[in-house]
């Protein structure tokens, strides 16, 4: 054997030698992914922590009732006759959606315009023949380049007729002067306007509420949803701007639960079902079931959380075979408010006559042996909130919230946070 041959054959050995050290044993073939949203929902694992300290929830973007100062100023000056309902500023400040409304509109329908940081008008948003409903739902996308908000078809006469001012022939004169004298006559003086602002036309317009999206740079406003047995009326962009979850409701099931609550003297919370609406127009169905707690995005833009009752649902925002993982929390939730209302009586002293906490006492006792009667637990709520500040940790509210028509009937009480800690699964290939 020659030097040469005997050399490439060593440096061959000590190749193999070296690369099964760089690569670790791994026989189960465990695939271990780098971050959360590169997993499946369906592959998260979770766990769950009772009574946790309440999240820091900022508020985003500004909401109805906040006006630009500017803004008011502009329509004082040149528009008296229409009324400012809010503005709302883009993230990074240089574009304001003004929402405004007429005196020949109906009440809750708004109309759209676009302003500059400074105050000035840029264009409208909305055509004479769209009205802008659920104002205090309208959003920037993070990335501050568009807009999303809910219109449907005007039903009132949206443009009152101009009124023309009658120019005389006779030339102008000013007061106290005799206009058979021989002075000369004063030019008349013309008013200064702002220019006016025309209204788009073209923009396609359904009989219900449907989702549209405008640009911040001059873009025509589109229809983003154009399912007209649909109501839409909850919306909200994801982190990446990209796409935007909404909750849908048809026409009888808003119109049932709307004449089921007013009988009952109580304050009309829509209910609706979960879809993903992207930019281009697709839109996907995320379940069946009807919710009125609103869908949370995750930090990354991967996956959308949704609360129903005493369960939250995970769902793929994208890929070709989206997933979604269902977490029950009923049982959690049993256990978690018996030690929480057992807590609470014994805060109240072990004197306490009141009968209802003292058996509530007693029935905290029987944990471990069996879950609690829940008609016994008065902390024991369905969630009403869901905040998803980082990857790995959902939080979620408990409560019992009863909206009345009459304010001083309305009742919130045992407001509790929660959260989930979630993780990956190990997958296999």
């Amino acid at each position: 054997m020659s030097f040469s041959r005997a050399a490439t054959i060593a440096v061959g050995i000590v190749s193999i030698l070296f690369s099964g050290c760089d690569a670790p044993e791994n026989p189960s073939g465990a695939v271990f992914p780098t971050t959360l949203g590169d997993v499946a929902a369906v592959r998260l694992s979770y766990r769950y922590e009772a009574d946790v300290p309440a999240p820091t929830i900022e508020e985003i973007q500004a909401r109805t009732g906040s006006i630009d100062a500017a803004v008011a100023a502009d329509f004082q000056i040149n528009r008296p006759d229409e009324s400012v309902s809010s503005t709302i500023a883009s993230a990074d400040g240089s574009r304001i959606a003004v929402v405004y409304s007429r005196p020949t509109d109906e009440p809750g329908d708004y109309r759209l315009d676009m302003y500059d940081a400074s105050g000035k008008p840029l264009r409208k948003l909305t055509s004479d023949l769209m009205a802008v409903h659920f104002p205090d739902t309208i959003r920037w996308s993070p990335d501050g380049r568009s807009l999303a908000f809910v219109a449907m078809l005007r039903t009132a006469s949206a443009v009152p007729e101009p009124v023309q001012t009658p120019v005389s022939d006779q030339p102008a004169t000013v007061e106290g002067t005799d206009s058979n004298s021989n002075s000369e006559p004063v030019a008349p003086v013309e008013p200064t306007a702002a220019p006016t602002l025309e209204a788009p036309t073209g923009i396609l317009t359904f009989r219900t509420d449907q989702l549209y999206v405008a640009d911040a740079d001059g873009g025509v406003t589109r229809p983003l949803t154009q399912n007209e047995s649909l109501i839409y009326y909850f919306y909200d962009w994801s982190p990446d701007s990209t796409m935007l979850v909404t909750l849908a409701a048809t026409s009888v099931e808003w119109n049932y639960l709307e004449r089921m609550v007013k009988g009952r003297g109580e304050v009309f919370v829509p209910a609706g079902r979960p879809r993903v609406v992207e930019k281009n127009g697709r839109e996907r169905l995320l379940d069946d079931a009807l919710t009125s707690v609103y869908p949370v995005w995750s930090p990354d833009s991967s996956k959308i959380a949704c609360a129903f009752d005493k369960q939250i649902r995970v769902y793929d925002a994208s890929g070709t075979v989206p997933t979604q993982a269902a977490i029950p929390l009923r049982n959690n939730l049993l256990l978690s408010s018996q030690a929480y209302d057992q807590s609470q009586s014994q805060a109240l002293g072990a004197e306490n006559s009141n009968g209802e906490m003292q058996e509530l006492a007693s029935n905290a006792n029987t944990a471990g042996s069996t879950l609690p009667d829940p008609n016994t637990l008065v902390s024991f709520n369905p969630i009403v909130t869901l905040h998803w500040p980082s990857s790995e940790l959902l939080y979620f509210q408990t409560a019992f919230i009863k909206r009345m028509l009459n304010d001083a009937d309305s009742v919130s009480s045992f407001p509790r946070w929660h959260r989930l800690i979630l993780s990956a699964q190990a997958g296999t290939n």
